[in-house]
């Protein structure tokens, strides 16, 4: 008899293949739209390859205090995906010997994995000095253990990149959940109360902004000094930048498009908003994804439709970084998202 997690798993799989599906048909098959590599081979970008491997992004858990509309990892309290200790190690050691200078733990809430701060401690242990952590900020006020977080973040000079919507309460709760508006604030306040994200200060906080509804991000620039005026003006707080990130069609957002009878009308935007300039610094080619039970993809939107790296090493236990780089890199329709406009990573704009 198998078990609730593997009964999950099971439904995951399907869920993703059923979403590959719907991806790679109708308006596709049909040609009505080109693909995603029939358009970058029209410049040359097929197939598409890894560059230098920079940035090791670990998803050490599915766990959340929130349950977010546009959540690509359908994230959520009730998931009891969480990384290892054992994986985590694994991790370590690959760390310890790759090229790779940055570490990015996202979820989930990564500070909700029992293992967050021992994985942080070691990984600084073991010579990283360039952290990243993915925070949805509510998780700060979320619980009294939490409430030293700002702090711990602060010891070893994390990079807190956190999600915000927009700066007023209505379209931010909407898309995240009543609340979180206010205590998303707050957690604001306490990191910028131990120097995260003041005018000159070393500690690096940024935020994300995605839409919240069936339409591209507008310009990153425009849309910071909007940001940066109205949290300074109404709520003295400060932060450094703004990353636009578009949603890409996977997951909940792919359901919600799909429900509301947007897909086809977004894909077209996509296409239509394609910017070659963009392929070359997606952040499939210098980034390397870990899942959560240390499976390996391109990047984490590919983790969600459960298409693996195109290698012989699959899993991080197997780490062997010539023959990673040695790969093509799996694409999809869905990476129109990343090439769209000014282009979209985990870092923002690319172009």
């Amino acid at each position: 008899m198998k078990t609730q997690s593997l009964k999950k798993r099971d439904s995951e799989l399907a869920q993703a293949k059923r979403q590959l599906e719907i991806l790679s048909n109708g308006i596709f098959q049909d040609g009505e739209l080109p693909t995603f590599a029939e358009k970058i081979a029209e410049n040359g970008h097929f197939p598409l390859r890894p560059r230098r491997l920079e940035i090791l992004q670990i998803n050490v858990g599915y766990m959340c205090n929130q349950v977010c509309e546009h959540c690509h990892v359908d994230a959520g309290p009730d998931r009891k995906e969480i990384m290892t200790r054992e994986t985590m190690q694994q991790c370590l050691d690959v760390i310890k010997r790759t090229g790779a200078h940055t570490l990015d733990l996202t979820g989930g809430a990564p500070e909700m994995n029992p293992d967050f701060r021992w994985f942080v401690e070691e990984a600084a242990k073991a010579g990283i000095s360039d952290f990243i952590v993915r925070s949805n900020l509510t998780i700060i006020r979320a619980n009294k253990k939490y409430y030293d977080l700002p702090e711990f973040f602060k010891k070893y000079n994390i990079h807190v990149v956190s999600s915000m919507p927009h700066w007023t309460r209505g379209k931010t709760d909407k898309q995240r959940g009543d609340g979180v508006f206010d205590a998303s604030i707050e957690a604001l306040k306490m990191l910028n109360a131990v120097g995260y994200g003041m005018p000159d200060s070393p500690l690096k906080l940024d935020l994300v902004y995605n839409p919240s509804g069936a339409f591209l991000p507008g310009d990153q620039a425009g849309l910071q000094a909007h940001f940066k005026k109205a949290l300074l003006e109404d709520f003295g707080i400060q932060f450094h930048d703004l990353f636009a990130i578009t949603n890409l069609p996977i997951s909940r957002f792919l359901d919600y498009l799909i429900a509301s009878d947007n897909y086809e009308d977004y894909m077209y935007a996509l296409v239509e908003a394609y910017n070659p300039a963009a392929v070359q610094n997606v952040m499939c080619t210098n980034t390397l994804s870990v899942s959560w039970d240390g499976w390996l993809y391109d990047c984490d939107f590919n983790q969600m439709l459960g298409l693996g790296v195109a290698s012989p090493v699959k899993h991080i236990s197997e780490y062997q970084e010539d023959l990673l780089q040695d790969r093509k890199i799996v694409i999809s329709q869905h990476c129109y998202g990343c090439t769209a406009g000014a282009g979209s990573s985990c870092q923002g704009a690319v172009v």
